[in-house]
């Protein structure tokens, strides 16, 4: 969430902003005229409170009746005008705390202006694309033959956009997360185990609510939400705390899988497991001092680009445009793998520096040394890696010629002496 001390000061910041981002600037207007309203009903309010008092004090001191009685009357008229405007400051803070809400964080300076996804930059290429004797085969042809996949079974228990992992398929996709998770913790991140359903609050904290509310699934009856992503827990593990100077940064991973309402559109994501409503996901998550958080952006980027490297899998690294930047993030970088099956390149990662735009819903702050005021933290996330994008690019990149697909040494020791899946 921004800061309304900025839209009241500087106005013309959030409206450039909004307008890299493609998109509509008469919000700040509305957030402008709202809050005007809000202090002028406030300033009203204390005057009327303060003149309250005053009389207050003049009534019990006066010896005249009739004249107590008069300020007494016109002091229920002050209290009920009182109350009248207490009910208008909180009908406005509603609908300023809802627009500010919803508008999204400053692109940060390092983020390249455009229009859409066509504008997104390439920053490196890594690796080179598998070459192959035989045409190679897609994973939705290859997982059924050799029964790792099992899409009418999904369907049956379930619905459309729905699977079923077997065997050596789900020891696969086990050994990922237990591989992306290790390593993790080499790289200095503390692994948490978060719950897989959370409050609004939460969503709300880290910038999910309202938002994305037609992207969440949601149980009425006891107002528990599934989670988008880890990143929601493990924003909420310190909502309303203040973090001391000396303990940041904290790095924290978890593995989750992650409930998503997709629309699907008919096109190259209807075949197989790279869309669904639940995949399973590895996060990596960062509370950062304000002044460390770009080398901290450096250090998750480089994580996640480690977790591809030793897959062996061929990658790309590409930073949003503008115009391409998600709702919570100043800047961030993608990590693309290619699967050879599918030719084309599979987002795994994406890494941004969220600022302080969570940490102000969220009411994180980090007390200083010397006990100065209270500062936001930064947060910063990332994919470390996503599935079932990481397990199609292992499958398709790691096929032989007889059907059979080599496992990548580096997940072995989570294979139980599985080396190639025949």
């Amino acid at each position: 969430m921004l800061d309304i001390n900025l839209i009241r000061e500087d106005p013309q910041v959030v409206i450039d902003a909004l307008t890299k981002r493609n998109m509509d600037t008469i919000v700040v207007a509305d957030l402008i005229e709202l809050d005007a309203q809000r202090r002028n009903f406030l300033q009203e309010v204390e005057v009327l409170k303060a003149e309250r008092n005053r009389v207050s004090k003049e009534i019990g001191k006066s010896k005249d009746q009739a004249e107590r009685e008069e300020k007494i009357s016109d002091m229920r008229a002050v209290g009920d005008r009182i109350s009248d405007l207490d009910e208008q400051v909180r009908q406005v803070e509603s609908k300023l705390s809802d627009l500010i809400s919803s508008v999204p964080n400053l692109p940060d300076a390092k983020t390249p202006l455009g229009k859409d996804e066509s504008e997104n930059v390439v920053v490196l290429n890594e690796g080179e694309l598998p070459e192959f004797d035989f045409e190679p085969k897609t994973h939705w042809d290859l997982g059924p033959a050799l029964g790792l996949i099992n899409f009418e079974q999904g369907v049956k228990i379930t619905g459309s956009r729905f699977y079923v992992l077997s065997g050596a398929g789900a020891r696969l996709q086990r050994a990922l997360i237990a591989y992306m998770l290790d390593l993790h913790i080499k790289q200095g991140y503390l692994e948490k185990y978060t719950p897989f359903m959370v409050k609004a609050d939460t969503l709300y904290a880290a910038g999910q609510l309202p938002k994305f509310i037609d992207n969440l699934y949601h149980d009425i009856e006891e107002d528990y939400w599934m989670v988008p992503t880890a990143e929601v827990p493990i924003t909420g593990l310190h909502m309303n705390d203040f973090i001391a100077e000396a303990e940041l940064p904290i790095r924290y991973t978890a593995y989750t899988p992650c409930f998503r309402r997709e629309k699907m559109s008919a096109g190259r994501d209807v075949r197989g497991i790279k869309r669904g409503h639940q995949f399973d996901k590895v996060e990596m998550y960062i509370f950062s001092h304000p002044e460390e958080s770009q080398n901290e952006l450096e250090k998750m980027l480089s994580d996640a680009e480690e977790t591809v490297k030793l897959l062996g899998l061929p990658y790309r690294i590409i930073q949003l445009c503008s115009g391409d930047l998600g709702f919570n993030a100043r800047v961030t970088y993608d990590i693309e793998v290619w699967a050879a099956g599918c030719q084309e390149w599979l987002e795994v990662s994406s890494v941004s520096n969220v600022g302080d735009f969570q940490a102000r819903r969220a009411n994180i702050k980090y007390r200083s040394e010397d006990k100065g005021k209270p500062q936001l933290v930064h947060t910063l996330n990332g994919s470390g890696l996503g599935l079932p994008r990481t397990l199609i690019a292992v499958l398709e990149n790691n096929q032989q010629s007889d059907g059979s697909i080599v496992v990548p040494e580096i997940l072995r020791p989570w294979m139980g002496g599985i080396d190639i899946i025949r």
